[in-house]
């Protein structure tokens, strides 16, 4: 069985069944869903679907009115004052006004034409020229106002037909009012979505910051409570039971020497607890043999038989090689603790610029990435974070397949 044979990902971006996968409702580039309400499936002629367009149509007039009104007063009041030194702040200001007016147009096409356009991402918070300088050049704002300019004789027209379709013309209210929808889930998408590819994968990657950052903050809190709660609370015991010898060590040498004894042991425990702590931070042997040593070690301590097959032309960077050792150790973790398995395997492979790595194990199954206490969601957030793919294949009685798929960079 080759590389490409084991794996084959459906997106690089998010797997199959997630929130963000292809073909999901609310992805960008689902085909059923923001395309068009009850694509792929036959929709009542006066069902749900029809009404919450007949109320998006109705609101059009006022909510056209308000945009029209805005984006007129704040562009010609801003450019007529731009010869000032008022002129250019104002105009500022009225299109950062304009993104708030272009959220709440994009809420109010989600929740009444089930169009799922992404929102932009916020613009750098910065002072003085710089706060002015990014909000001039803003393209989400300026088309923002731009969809308030032209939406007024569009919302005359349709508020005017819809009405009449209602009230006259209710045999052909289903195909009118769709017709009139379908005209605005176009000008929602192409007027109020994200400027491009760069601007929604902008919008990404502030999300996987927050992830990051989350993350790191959680594994130093970590770190924190089990140097507090384990070594450093064993060091203080120590240091005290030494102090007893010490006064001991005259008047009743062989209490003294029991002590020392126990304080041998405890130092022990410590160095082992210390080195667990350290092989969590990031762990020697993979700094000195790569990937392959590491995930034998692991193997090793699994609660149940482990075959590692590592299969790499080379070493990844050292932040890619880390991702996939922890990878391997949670999923490792979760086998032992609730796969109820037998055996288990890891194989590592490259192919086409992407490190991937599968776990199975002959478990009972049933494992999720919907938080069910498996901790795979959090794992999938962290892959993600790094343009990282997890994919989970486990039906009810096993066997169970995860397969995390990284981005390959060579070491320099």
């Amino acid at each position: 069985m080759t590389a490409d044979q084991r794996f084959t990902p459906a997106s690089r971006t998010a797997p199959p069944g997630s929130s963000g996968s292809p073909g999901s409702p609310g992805s960008p580039g689902s085909a059923a869903g923001p395309a068009g309400v009850g694509a792929g499936r036959k929709r009542a002629a006066y069902g749900k679907e029809t009404w919450k367009e007949v109320c998006f149509l109705l609101l059009n007039l006022p909510a056209s009115i308000v945009g029209f009104v805005y984006a007129l007063t704040s562009v010609v009041v801003g450019i007529g004052l731009s010869v000032t030194v008022v002129g250019l702040p104002l105009l500022a200001a009225g299109l950062s006004g304009a993104r708030l007016i272009g959220r709440s147009e994009r809420a109010r096409a989600r929740a009444l034409l089930d169009v799922a356009v992404a929102e932009p991402s916020r613009l750098p918070s910065a002072g003085g020229l710089s706060w002015l300088w990014g909000r001039l050049k803003d393209p989400v704002a300026w088309r923002t106002q731009l969809y308030g300019l032209i939406r007024l004789p569009w919302g005359v027209l349709t508020f005017g037909v819809t009405l009449v379709a209602v009230i006259a013309l209710w045999p052909v209210l289903p195909f009118v009012v769709r017709g009139l929808a379908a005209a605005d889930r176009g000008m929602v998408r192409g007027l109020l979505s994200p400027s491009d590819e760069l601007e929604r994968r902008i919008s990404e990657l502030e999300t996987d910051r927050v992830v990051v950052v989350d993350t790191a903050a959680a594994d130093l809190r970590r770190i924190e409570r089990d140097l507090h709660d384990g070594a450093q609370a064993r060091l203080v015991a120590l240091a005290m039971g030494l102090g007893l010898a010490k006064e001991k060590l005259h008047e009743d040498p062989e209490a003294a020497a029991a002590m020392v004894a126990e304080a041998h042991g405890e130092v022990k425990l410590a160095l082992q607890e210390l080195r667990d702590l350290a092989r969590g931070i990031h762990p020697a042997v993979l700094t000195d043999r790569g990937l392959d040593a590491a995930l034998s070690s692991l193997a090793g301590r699994c609660t149940v038989p482990v075959s590692v097959s590592v299969e790499l032309p080379g070493r990844p960077v050292e932040a890619i090689e880390g991702i996939a050792y922890f990878t391997v150790s949670e999923l490792l973790q979760n086998v032992s603790k609730h796969a109820r398995a037998r055996s288990a395997s890891v194989e590592v492979w490259r192919s086409e610029g992407r490190l991937l790595l599968q776990v199975r194990d002959d478990g009972v199954g049933g494992a999720r990435t919907d938080g069910t206490g498996t901790g795979l969601a959090g794992l999938a957030e962290r892959l993600g974070a790094v343009d990282g793919v997890l994919v989970v294949d486990s039906p009810a009685g096993g066997p169970t397949v995860v397969t995390a798929e990284l981005p390959w960079r060579n070491r320099d």
